[in-house]
């Protein structure tokens, strides 16, 4: 007799991340009755993580399970409803995960924040998930849940029809605390994502066949450097997943229910010039240097030097991530009326603002956490409002009809209104 599915397995538990999923595995365990156990490639590491991050739990089941051996990884993923995958960089070893995860049926989250992965896992296994029921959902931590999901949260409150939305990344520190501010898995991560930007035209070429209608006034981007009157400082635009991640999205509300898809652009704020121009610098150093596989090496081997320590082995300090808060500040224009059919060109420009925020604390790790457990526990308690019965979805698509929205609220990430006009 096979034994009882585990509701919940955090896989890669040893990593970084995966450490600090346990200890929110743990906090949520103590208010939501669900079963949840560990799962990597050494027992004797899996039992240290658990002594320390988890010391008042000996009931957590431990499994061995190595992401270069697929029968080891289907004996994991048959014991699980829900796999929480937090072995990265998901281009080296996630696509093996997903495939376990297909062939035993149990649905899957991540923390991934690389759109070639991302993108290219819809390609290859969007029908192959929906076939077998089961939903692949990436993006699950900071990269993308607070923007794809403000955006969501954004056009349920507009009463209206968004037309474009302009989102604004800022962070800070309440206090000087020093040492690294990444763990270094997340910047080889960032190094093989910008190496490998060139695969991702091919990719949306089949990921998008049809072309969303033309959506007028065009959102037009914004300078290198300006000024907004939504975030205080001077901004840029941001490198990361969210915009691919919230224009995924948009595509599916088009597709599936017919809604007009927002325009998106995201942006990230720094407090001074300097600062902006000073990592701009960096950006475009490391971006020539990926270009080369001798510098890709020499980026990877000394990620301290060529990022000031920014980035180290260790990693941030607990105290320096707890001391570090975030804000995506949204702001949308539409109209107050929304027309018959997605298509409909409006006779008049948009008469209605709205601006929106998510904020939270310790946004790399501790938001990341909460927020792909809470993914889980979501598809556990409800997967009959989630669409389509299974594929592989960005977060925005998948938990758009569900309350987690409500659920993040009440755990660290607060999402609100701050104004509304109609002119």
């Amino acid at each position: 007799m096979a034994a009882e599915r585990l509701d919940v397995i955090i896989f890669g538990a040893t990593g970084f991340t995966g450490k600090y999923t346990i200890e929110e595995a743990v906090k949520l365990s103590q208010e939501k009755q669900f079963t949840w156990g560990i799962a990597g490639r050494r027992k004797e590491a899996l039992e240290a993580v658990l002594k320390e991050h988890a010391p008042n739990r000996d009931d957590i089941p431990i499994l061995i399970a190595d992401a270069s051996d697929l029968e080891s990884l289907k004996k994991m993923t048959e014991r699980a409803k829900v796999v929480v995958n937090c072995c990265g960089p998901y281009r080296f070893y996630g696509e093996p995960v997903i495939q376990a995860c297909i062939d035993t049926r149990t649905h899957h989250v991540d923390v991934s924040g690389e759109p070639q992965f991302m993108e290219r896992m819809q390609v290859e296994y969007g029908q192959k998930a929906k076939d077998a029921g089961v939903y692949i959902v990436s993006a699950c931590g900071f990269d993308s849940i607070p923007c794809d999901l403000g955006i969501i949260f954004l056009q349920n409150k507009f009463n209206g029809e968004v037309n474009s939305v302009e989102t604004y990344l800022s962070s800070w520190k309440t206090s000087n605390v020093g040492g690294a501010g990444m763990h270094y898995g997340t910047w080889e991560t960032v190094i093989h994502e910008i190496s490998h930007r060139n695969e991702l035209r091919g990719l949306r070429s089949k990921l998008f066949p049809e072309k969303l209608p033309n959506l007028t006034p065009k959102l037009v981007p914004r300078g290198l450097a300006h000024k907004s009157s939504i975030s205080e400082g001077w901004s840029t635009k941001f490198p990361g997943a969210d915009k691919s991640t919230a224009l995924r999205t948009q595509y599916f509300l088009f597709q599936n229910y017919k809604q007009r898809p927002a325009q998106v652009q995201t942006y990230i704020t720094f407090k001074s010039i300097f600062a902006l121009f000073a990592t701009a610098i960096v950006g475009v150093m490391v971006t020539l240097m990926t270009k080369f596989e001798c510098g890709k090496q020499l980026l990877l081997k000394h990620p301290k030097f060529f990022t000031a320590g920014f980035v180290s082995h260790e990693g941030p300090k607990p105290e320096a991530m707890n001391n570090t808060h975030f804000a995506i500040t949204f702001k949308a224009t539409g109209w107050t009326e929304a027309l018959a059919e997605p298509t409909d060109a409006h006779t008049g420009p948009p008469n209605k603002e709205m601006i929106t925020k998510v904020t939270g604390v310790n946004p790399g790790y501790g938001a990341t956490c909460t927020a792909v457990m809470t993914a889980a526990l979501t598809i556990l308690k409800e997967a009959d409002k989630m669409p389509d019965n299974g594929g592989v979805l960005p977060p925005g698509a998948a938990f758009g009809k569900t309350s987690i929205i409500e659920e993040l609220n009440k755990h660290g990430l607060k999402f609100e209104v701050i104004s509304s006009i109609e002119k």
